[in-house]
């Protein structure tokens, strides 16, 4: 039997959180490790490219969220078999990291520099991404990303709508996704009600 190690953060959110989603609905059983900052700092060197997530598979460490998103997704029916509708998720994958990035680049500032930062992030790229997200549910059929179902794409999608709705972004409007687009919050809380899902937040 093959035995799964996924390390990420302690915290519910982030590149780690689709993949832990993704293992769960599949009924994967997996060793999930998770670091508080200061046990990641004593363990960075151990880890290819010194940040996390990491999978391990039968002890071989594999890197790159979206890859072991994608891995994950093949292994639990959670990605789609049909060529373009994979191609639909990938680009999906990739949007939503590169919206990580640019949310990631206002970390780490303080006061006014931190205000106008999100305040640019807010009227530029991440409207921008959002408007565009939007129009990949749309052309998914408005209910899914790709394959008229839930993939890891939905899964990824939900996580980074999920996060921009709680507060935890200090200048960016709890409602900036219903306001910019209502069928991505319609998306976030479909995904969030489904059995699957559901069962794992009540863990």
């Amino acid at each position: 039997m093959t035995r799964f190690k996924l390390t990420y953060f302690d915290f519910d959110g982030g590149r780690g959180q689709p993949i832990r989603l993704a293992l769960h609905i599949g009924g994967v059983a997996f060793d999930d490790v998770r670091l508080t900052g200061a046990q990641f700092n004593e363990l960075r060197q151990s880890f290819r490219f010194h940040a996390l997530p990491v999978l391990e598979v039968d002890g071989r460490q594999i890197t790159q969220s979206n890859a072991i998103l994608r891995y994950v997704g093949k292994l639990v029916g959670l990605y789609p078999s049909d060529e373009l509708q994979a191609l639909y998720c990938d680009e999906t994958l990739d949007a939503l990291e590169d919206l990580s990035h640019a949310i990631g680049t206002t970390f780490g500032l303080q006061g006014d520099a931190m205000k106008e930062a999100r305040k640019e992030l807010v009227e530029g790229r991440l409207a921008t991404f959002i408007r565009g997200l939007d129009g990949m549910l749309a052309r998914g059929g408005g209910e899914f990303i790709a394959d008229g179902r839930m993939t890891v794409a939905d899964l990824k999608l939900f996580v980074e709508t999920r996060y921009l709705s709680r507060g935890v972004l200090d200048h960016v409007p709890t409602d900036i996704v219903e306001t910019l687009a209502p069928a991505l919050a319609a998306h976030r809380d479909r995904i969030a009600n489904d059995h699957r899902v559901l069962a794992y937040y009540a863990r």
